[in-house]
Order: C-alpha cells, then structure tokens, then sequence
C-alpha cells in the first residue's frame, strides 16, 4: 500500500477506534429488531394467520442463549394472571372486573405458535401464559444479526382491556398489542414481563406490516400507507362495489417500537395539516355523539402542537392519527385509540393526553414496567399544562386555576397521608393496589416535574426538558439518565431528592412556626428535605425574598417570583428540624409571612406554610 493511503488508512481506523471506545465510555447501547408482518383477517372467525419476520441485531455484550416473545392475547383467557388478579386485587380495574373469567371458546383471545425458526432452523419454545420462551439452538453472539421467523394463529377476544373487537362504542376491531412481540433485552438483562394489564417495554426498529381483511373495512394504523397511487390516505378512494373481496392494507414506520391498528367499515377520515405541516389524521364514526367535537377537534391539535413543540421539543414524526376504538386512551407510535363518545373538553384532554406520549414513551421509550411515572407522570404534566394552554387561548372552555397543579398536589397529597403509598420504584404490576399506582404514577409523577422546576428553577427547567428530549430521544432512559439531565443543566446535586421523593414515600410539611423579635423560624416536621421559598410582606406592600437553599444540593437557583428584595441564605442540613430566618426588618413592619407562594412544593399541608402576624398568636414583641 502507497504511504499516502498508509497514512490515511490510519487516520480513519483510529478515528473508528476513537468512536468506539467513545462509545464504550458512554456505556450504552440498544437492540434492533426490524419486523415484517403479513396478517390474513377472517372477520367471520374474528381469526388471522400470521407469518412473521424479524432482522434483530443483538448490540449488547453479551451472547444470548434464550429469547423470549409477549404474547399478549393470551391474556384474555379465564385464569390468566390478568383475569386472577383483576378478581383479587382489592380495588380491580373497572373495565376488567371479572369480564374475563366470563368469555366463552370463541370470544377468548389467543395467540398459538406454529414454528419458530432463526436462521432457518427450527428452535425449541414454548407458551408460558403471556410469554413465549425459547430456547435457541445456537446463542446470538455479541454485535450478530439474525432472523426470526414465525407463524402463528390469533383470535381476537371481546374488548375489555385495550384490544379486541366490538368495543362499547361499536368499533369493530382495536387491534393493539395484537402480534408476538419480542421482549426487550437491555444492560439488566431480558424483560419478559408477563401481560397483568398494565404497561410496556419495546424493541426500536422498522415495521413493515400487510393486513388482508374484507374489503367492507376502513383502516387506520401506525405507519404510513403504501401505494398511495392506487388507494390514497383518504381509504375511500375506491367504491366499495368494485373493490375485491379482501384487500391489502400495507403500512410501514420507520425507528418505532410498537405498532397499532383499528378497523371498522363506518370510519369517517378527516385530514387536516398542521401549521408546521404534520399532517393529522382523525377516525370516527359519524354519529350525534362524535359529529360535533370531532369537527372541532382538527383545529384544536394543531393549536396543541404548536406548544408542545416548543415546550418539549420538535415531534419526532410526519404524521399522527387519532383513533376512535378501545376502551378509554392508549398510546402507539403515531396514533392512538380513544372512546370518542365524549363532551368536547373530555375528547380534547384524551386526545392531548395520549399525544404526549408521543414524547414521553413514543420517542424517549423508558421501560413503563420498570418506570411507569417516567411516562405517566410526564405525560400528566405535559396534559396539564397543555389544557391550561388551551383555555387561556380560549380554545377550550374552563375556569384558569391560580396554580396550575394545584389539584395534582391536593391529590399526590392525600395518597400520602393514606397511608398506602408506594415507592415510585415499584414495579407497574406489583402495586398492591390500583389507587396507589394510578395517583403514584400519573399524579405524584407528574408532580416529580413541578419540584424539579421548584428546586432548579423556571429557566433552567424548561432548558432541561427541552435537554432531556434531545439527549435521549430514540433511546430508553432510566431514572438516573433523566435526573443527571437536570443536575447538569442546573450544576445542583440531586441525587437527594432521588432518594426521597423516588424511592420513598417521605413527604414534606413545612410551616412557619415563630417571629421573634425579627427572626422567623421555619418548622420541618417531617424527613423530606427541601430548599424553601420565603417571602415575608411588609406594610409598605414590599415583598422580601429569602432563599433557603438545602445544603445537599451544593448549589441555588435564580430567583423566580416576584419580589423587591432577594436575600440568600446559608444551606439548611437536613439533620436540622428547624431553620431561623434574621429578616433585618422591623417585625412591627411585617404582614405576612408565607413559605412557597407559587404552592409548587409538594407540601402536604399548606395551611401551616402562610401565617399573617396581626391575626396570630407568634411572639412579637
């Protein structure tokens, strides 16, 4: 080799190791698991044959000697872990109850493996409830890439959770969760969580999925249709008499990790493209109860895209549908399944709340199994933020609260005097009841947001949400991948709060205890550790910021509400109950002393945090 190509050669191998080992030291990596899937519907049977093929590139370090598939219609079936545990679970789901100990042969959902080949030969498996296990012949080496094949025969069972046909608004099929699914292997090892009815955890990769179903059908699906040239986005192109008794409906989607679709021979398609140009798409059955707000809904979405888009970063895809099928809100990659039958505000709150997903799980894919607050509770910030939006713009109608989450905290609040709270650690399945997982994950999640953005600060919040978005999209962020976002971003130690509010149920209570003379002293009557916002009001109407900041977070953070002077003060130890305030003012000057005016922090009991002097029994001189 001529020195000149020597000398370049080299260059680029160790630019190549550079990479590599840049990759190395960052410590993470992904599967790849791109499907094609070809389903042949008999809508008589409510059956289909699949034949299915995966490309899945094992990019851990590890040679995997077993792989493991969900097979999640199997769930429907009397007996199941979900029909055992929605009958003995003290508060059951009101959508399952004991609906699935109830179904006949024929109205049960089942998915039954005919073969399972990788590389052509034949492996050994079997079915395990909701779990298909497999024993591979040979083990998947580090960096391989191999193929699957199976094929397999499902029914599709009554709707009573998510999928399944004939849902209570007559939609005929909501097919989520509806193929065997590759189970995710990450650096904790493989996660084959059995179906109990709650969350989900996927594979990245490309779908490219056919449906053969009578041609009476209309439908919608995560992807993008193919052959637009012969029938269109509009699915009404063609009239019904001409059409061949079954037709082809083949979409693809590219980097997603799950894949969603609903049929029904009456869905009305609506397009409308967006300010930015998504194009969205709307499925409903015409009807007195849908006509009216989903006619309004278009405009709407398009004026919630716009502030999610800023608020939490560029939507990661072309297109999103909204779908009437299901049994409540479900989100897919670009679509989602929604009742539809609903007042305006209820149809909009779903809609953008199953959106969100779309950043939250869709795009940033933490395992909901593990950390379903991470989806949830973002989510139920994101919902609650947009409608305030929504309502201020006067698109929506509704009463403005004078503190956004003000009923998020009233609620996270009474879960945690309940006295059966659990840790946000706990797995999505192993909560002992569904009132601890719903108001933990959904409200206490979305609540983890609102002190963060009390504990760094409005401007360093909005840079970290937009941060954490850029940083981890198309991934699957852990609880320590989104709090290391926020302590860059605010140079704060966090790690505490980690402890407290994540993996504890500790809560906070903090009140204004004593004035005297002029020094205040603040009360901790509890072991949750919080900087604290002090604002003292004086009788010339002045507003006197003082600023606590705790000493574990080894940093403050600017000031964000409003005040005429701001002052400081040393870290508060949390070994410390009490904390003492020298104002520097006149204590016959002060009106009022109130703790966390803007009612962000999660203090469980805000009566004690505002005490107005002329009205109180403190010492005073």
């Amino acid at each position: 080799m001529h020195y000149s190509y020597r000398k370049y050669f080299s260059i680029i191998l160790l630019s190549c190791l550079a990479i590599v080992v840049m990759a190395q030291d960052k410590g993470y990596w992904q599967q790849r698991a791109d499907y094609t899937i070809k389903a042949d519907f008999d809508v008589q049977k409510h059956q289909y044959n699949g034949i299915m093929n995966i490309k899945y590139t094992n990019n851990s370090n590890d040679d995997l000697t077993n792989a493991f598939f969900h097979l999640f219609f199997n769930a429907f079936q009397p007996n199941s872990m979900m029909d055992v545990r929605s009958r003995t679970i003290a508060d059951p789901d009101r959508r399952v109850r004991d609906r699935i100990q109830k179904l006949q042969s024929n109205e049960i959902g089942f998915q039954k493996i005919e073969f399972v080949k990788v590389n052509g030969k034949n492996q050994i498996f079997r079915e395990v409830g909701t779990i298909l296990e497999i024993d591979l012949t040979t083990p998947i080496k580090a960096g391989e890439t191999v193929t699957f094949d199976l094929k397999y025969k499902s029914q599709v069972p009554l709707q009573i959770r998510r999928s399944g046909r004939n849902n209570a608004e007559g939609i005929d099929y909501s097919m989520a969760q509806w193929y065997p699914k590759l189970c995710e292997y990450d650096e904790n090892g493989w996660h084959p969580d059995p179906y109990v009815g709650r969350e989900f955890y996927g594979v990245w990769g490309d779908f490219d999925v056919t449906v053969d179903i009578d041609s009476k059908y209309v439908v919608a699906a995560t992807g993008t249709l193919q052959e637009p040239e012969k029938i269109g986005y509009g699915y009404a192109d063609l009239e019904i008499k001409n059409r061949p008794k079954k037709h082809s409906w083949r979409f693809v989607a590219k980097n997603v990790h799950d894949f969603v679709w609903a049929a029904d021979p009456d869905y009305k398609h609506v397009k409308y493209k967006a300010h930015d140009g998504t194009m969205l798409h709307f499925f409903y059955q015409p009807g007195p109860k849908t006509n009216e707000n989903w006619e309004k809904l278009p405009k709407i979405m398009d004026e919630s895209l716009r502030f999610m888009n800023k608020r939490y970063g560029k939507y990661a895809f072309d297109h999103y549908s909204f779908i009437q099928a299901g049994d409540g809100g479900m989100e897919y990659p670009m679509a989602t399944l929604i009742t539809g039958e609903r007042p305006l505000n209820s149809l909009v709150g779903v809609s953008v709340h199953e959106w969100i997903h779309s950043w939250y799980h869709m795009v940033l894919a933490t395992s909901e199994a593990m950390y379903p607050w991470m989806d949830e509770g973002c989510t139920t910030f994101g919902t609650t933020e947009t409608m305030h939006y929504l309502t201020e713009k006067g698109f929506i109608a509704g009463q403005i609260k004078p503190f956004k989450f003000q009923s998020e905290i009233e609620s996270y609040s009474k879960l945690a005097l309940s006295g059966v709270e659990e840790p946000l650690t706990t797995h999505a399945d192993h909560y002992v009841t569904n009132y601890a997982y719903g108001t933990g994950t959904y409200t206490k999640g979305a609540v983890t947001l609102v002190q963060l953005q009390y504990i760094v600060g409005d401007e360093v919040f909005d840079k970290s949400l937009l941060k954490y978005y850029d940083t981890w999209k198309f991934q699957h962020p852990d609880t320590k991948k989104f709090f290391r976002v926020f302590e860059k971003e605010s140079n704060m130690v966090l790690d505490w709060f980690e402890e407290y509010w994540i993996n504890s149920t500790h809560f906070m209570d903090y009140a204004v205890d004593t004035l005297i003379n002029n020094k205040i002293t603040i009360a901790k009557n509890t072991q949750f550790p919080m900087p604290i916002d002090l604002v003292v009001t004086t009788s010339d109407g002045k507003k006197h910021l003082y600023y606590i900041p705790h000493s574990l977070m080894r940093a403050h953070k600017k000031p964000d509400i409003k005040h005429d002077t701001y002052t400081i003060l040393k870290g508060w130890d949390w070994t410390n109950n009490s904390y003492e305030v020298d104002t520097k003012l006149k204590a016959s000057d002060i009106v009022t002393i109130e703790i966390d005016p803007t009612r962000r922090m999660a203090d469980v009991n805000f009566s004690n945090n505002i005490k107005n002097v002329t009205n109180t029994k403190m010492s005073k001189p």
